[in-house]
């Protein structure tokens, strides 16, 4: 994308693009480094130590905190790394589809299947 490029607007919606991607980069890192058991047992043994030695700024802290998907997206995260994330607490791509789009997951679910045409 040159310097004159338009962003596409799609309302409610984070565009994953260079800027997110770099503003990300230490999140994203982190949620990588749950592929490892280990890793994943010393976040929940210490997640605000965790956080810090991957360098997460206080907005993705926050949102680490809170458990909210649109926050990490926000702060740069990449809905296949958060799934990572989300996986040390039993949820699925399901449950981030839900949270992103406001529905529960049940209903979220229904709208999957509605669109597949089952």
């Amino acid at each position: 994308m040159g310097a004159s490029a338009v962003k596409p607007s799609i309302p409610g919606t984070t565009i994953f693009d260079g800027e997110q991607a770099r503003k990300g980069y230490a999140l994203n890192k982190m949620c990588y480094s749950f592929n490892d058991a280990a890793n994943r047992a010393a976040f929940l043994q210490d997640e605000e130590g965790y956080c810090q030695r991957y360098g997460l700024n206080p907005q993705q802290r926050e949102a680490i905190r809170n458990r909210n998907v649109l926050q990490l997206i926000a702060a740069g995260g990449n809905a296949y790394y958060l799934a990572k994330f989300a996986g040390i607490f039993g949820l699925d791509m399901q449950d981030i589809g839900a949270q992103q789009t406001g529905m529960t997951k049940e209903q979220f679910k229904a709208k999957l299947v509605a669109a597949r045409g089952d």
